[in-house]
């Protein structure tokens, strides 16, 4: 049997008592959008004018049988199957279900496993982008089926997709709460000639991922000075993160760079292929995250630092390849 046979067209006007097989949506342009009628409604003689208002002068009803499922069941099946932790889901709304954040966190989105699903036709897995950095209650994913009814071996043949790596299609992942040492360079910084206007900025940054900086400290344009501060936070006061703002251009007054290295810092990438915030430096120090940050990150909303410290914040080691990928979609209102 196939899907359309199990349906069956009524006349509104005869549709009386009958239950609706799909949800009905009404759109009002600039006013509303949404479901009018439920799936499983008992239709009512005072239903057909509203019925006959969204041009519904017939509806179906459906007689399910083995081997098939209704989208509402289909949708269900497909966000199981992509699941994750921290990862819950809504109730069936015109055939649709959405799959939420339960916290603040880092979603990771397993793109090769959504392109092949979504080559399966006429099933729908629709995300957002691995790595965006999302609230409570935040969407993750969509999922539905195009028909009213499929069969089921194609949604068993989606489930087999979804399951065949080790870890979850749709997962978030939790901040953890770093103690973050912050560093501003610059003589003109540190003999008072300016107002440094960098450590707020990165401090608003840090906290709102639910880390928080321990300490800042100033240190002129002085290599040895720079990297003693960075060894002071790694030793001293156990940063999980150190952060170093000014001195990262190619001018030969800034030593930021080569104070990170000086202090046995092994450097993961200076410069990646973002705008802006192309030279950002990123490296560890015994384990721990070193960044050395270009002056984009004071002004400009979206750098290469908002990309990267979420991933750092959610546990994530920064590799080569990470910083690579940069570039693809790193152009950032230039």
């Amino acid at each position: 049997m196939k899907p359309e046979d199990m349906l069956e067209e009524v006349a509104v006007e005869q549709a009386v008592g009958l239950v609706l097989a799909h949800d009905l949506t009404q759109i009002l342009p600039g006013q509303f959008k949404g479901r009018l009628f439920k799936k499983g409604h008992v239709i009512q003689e005072e239903d057909i004018p509203a019925l006959l208002s969204i041009g519904k002068e017939h509806i179906y009803t459906l007689r399910l049988q083995a081997g098939f499922l209704h989208e509402d069941d289909a949708a269900l099946r497909l966000a199981q199957a992509a699941q994750g932790s921290h990862v819950e889901l809504t109730n069936p709304h015109e055939g649709k279900i959405t799959l939420k954040s339960t916290i603040h966190g880092l979603a990771k989105i397993d793109k090769e496993r959504i392109d092949r699903v979504n080559a399966l036709d006429q099933i729908i897995m629709s995300t957002i982008r691995s790595n965006t950095v999302v609230r409570p209650g935040g969407a993750l994913m969509g999922t539905r089926v195009i028909p009213l009814v499929i069969e089921e071996s194609r949604i068993a043949a989606a489930e087999a997709l979804a399951a065949s790596a080790a870890f979850p299609v749709a997962q978030v992942k939790p901040f953890r709460a770093l103690r973050v040492g912050l560093i501003t360079t610059g003589s003109e910084v540190f003999k008072g000639r300016i107002t440094d206007k960098f450590g707020p900025v990165v401090k608003a940054k840090v906290e709102a991922l639910g880390s928080e900086v321990i300490a800042q400290r100033l240190a002129p344009d002085d290599s040895s000075v720079i990297a003693a501060e960075i060894r002071r936070f790694l030793e001293e006061d156990r940063a999980d993160l150190i952060l170093l703002t000014g001195g990262m251009s190619v001018d030969p007054d800034d030593r930021t760079p080569g104070a990170i290295k000086q202090a046995g810092t092994d450097i993961v990438s200076y410069g990646t292929p973002m705008l802006p915030g192309s030279m950002l430096l990123v490296g560890y120090l015994e384990g721990v995250p070193v960044m050395g940050l270009p002056g984009c990150v004071m002004h400009d909303p979206h750098t290469s630092f908002d990309v990267l410290l979420p991933r750092i914040c959610a546990g994530e080691t920064i590799i080569r390849q990470d910083i690579t990928e940069l570039g693809y979609g790193g152009l950032q209102n230039c």
